[in-house]
């Protein structure tokens, strides 16, 4: 199994960036997908989480309404649009993928990307 992301980078406060995970060797829609986050020295921050379907979404209450997450079962997929980004969401941002469900928490899923980095400059 493999979640290989992508698309971060450096931006200036203010603007966006689209993060994707494309997940290979796993039936994809049997899964909860979702986006954590982790800053050196501290632990991994839940994100965002879409269920199988795409039907549901959750949201961390600091990105709530900025972010937006999304899924292509066709493609095996999972986006992160993130807008009106601060400094604060500079972070290595890692998806996750959770046969039963998955949580806020980062101990319910069983594959990791390897994360990619997005730095948000003042």
């Amino acid at each position: 199994v493999q979640l290989q992301a992508s698309g971060g980078g450096l931006v200036q406060a203010g603007g966006s960036l689209r993060l994707s995970c494309t997940a290979s060797g796993l039936t994809f829609s049997r899964y909860t997908m979702a986006w954590f986050r982790q800053t050196p020295g501290k632990e991994r921050e839940f994100v965002a989480r879409i269920t199988r379907s795409g039907n549901t979404t959750y949201y961390a209450d600091s990105v709530k309404g900025r972010f937006t997450i999304s899924r292509d079962n066709a493609e095996n997929t999972v986006y992160l649009q993130m807008n009106s980004l601060k400094p604060e969401d500079t972070a290595a941002y890692y998806c996750a993928a959770s046969f039963y469900g998955g949580s806020w928490s980062s101990q319910g899923y069983n594959y990791w990307g390897q994360g990619t980095l997005v730095t948000v400059s003042s």
